[in-house]
């Protein structure tokens, strides 16, 4: 399991990354209110929110976005997330993001599950665990 503890921002890419991190169905927020909209939108339609709170200069979340992006597509029914940490830093912080990539798991803006370092199986026990749950809880 991969995870990054520094916040030091590597200066030396600019480059645009918000291509690497979003994708399939996965929506890259980056301001507040974006992630308040998304979250409104997901209380509307009663899907869990997966939010990926990751960096650019951080291996093992360029390693996991890729999976992310698959699981996003298998799995519609859920809403896929992704912060930039050194993106939205004042809102990371009040998360309480000690390393990256931090999975959180939301139900009706509230968390409920959290993930933290690019642990694949991991990632994908609780999501097939999360639409076990809401496939049952919607019967």
């Amino acid at each position: 399991m991969g995870i990054c503890f520094s916040s030091a921002k590597n200066d030396g890419d600019e480059s645009d990354h918000h291509a690497e991190f979003a994708g399939g169905n996965v929506t890259l927020v980056t301001t507040k209110d974006a992630w308040d909209q998304k979250l409104s939108e997901a209380k509307r339609e009663h899907k869990v929110v997966i939010a990926n709170f990751s960096a650019s200069w951080c291996g093992p979340c360029r390693m996991i976005t890729p999976y992310y992006i698959e699981l996003s597509e298998k799995h519609p029914s859920l809403m896929f997330l992704t912060v930039d940490v050194d993106e939205l830093t004042d809102f990371s912080t009040q998360w309480d993001i000690k390393a990256t990539p931090t999975f959180f798991f939301l139900r009706d803006g509230e968390q409920f599950d959290k993930l933290v370092g690019a642990n694949k199986p991991e990632l994908l026990k609780k999501i097939t665990g999360i639409v076990d749950s809401e496939s049952r809880r919607q019967m």
